[in-house]
């Protein structure tokens, strides 16, 4: 074997590992219910990102900064734990998937990828709205990094909000 091929084994090892530790992390919050309290967070989240990006041009700096980064952080939060509590089947290594990780993760891909795409749309046309205003490169930056982290956490909103309860008699063996 090359030594990229045993660096890559052990690479991936490593992340299923952490993937097993993962596993036992937070066992009365992997229900539905949790999960979709967790989505609903994120999204709520996702608002306060895009609201506080669309109002950055009107104000002090303040109407942008404290919000967005509040809402960045109680974004990062619920999507780090829903990534927990959806086995991370959004972003993991399609190898350390079972068949119905796989299945669940084909069917959100998709659709989110047709998310991000929209919303970079959005953030395009939203560009071109501003592009004479003052300040409009940061007004379209901020528009546009908010809108990633809204695509980007698509995958992790649709899985922590369709998923249904784990079968009991999978966490035994």
């Amino acid at each position: 074997m090359s030594a990229i091929t045993t660096r890559w084994e052990a690479f991936l090892d490593r992340v299923e590992a952490k993937e097993r530790r993962n596993a036992q992390r937070l066992p009365g919050w992997r229900t539905r219910k949790r999960r979709r309290e967790l989505t609903v967070v994120m999204v709520f989240a996702n608002l306060v990102l895009v609201v506080a990006a669309a109002v950055s041009g009107q104000g002090d700096s303040a109407t942008f900064y404290v919000p967005w980064f509040a809402g960045l952080v109680l974004w990062f939060v619920s999507f780090w734990l829903l990534r927990i509590l959806t086995g991370k089947m959004s972003s993991a290594f399609l190898s350390l998937l079972d068949e119905r990780e796989r299945e669940w993760r084909q069917r959100v891909t998709y659709v989110a990828y047709q998310v991000l795409t929209g919303l970079m749309l959005v953030a395009m046309l939203y560009t071109v709205a501003i592009a004479r205003q003052p300040d409009a490169g940061f007004r379209a930056g901020s528009m546009m990094a908010s809108l990633l982290i809204v695509g980007s956490s698509a995958p992790a909103a649709l899985l922590g909000w369709t998923l249904p309860d784990d079968d009991p008699e999978d966490s035994d063996a």
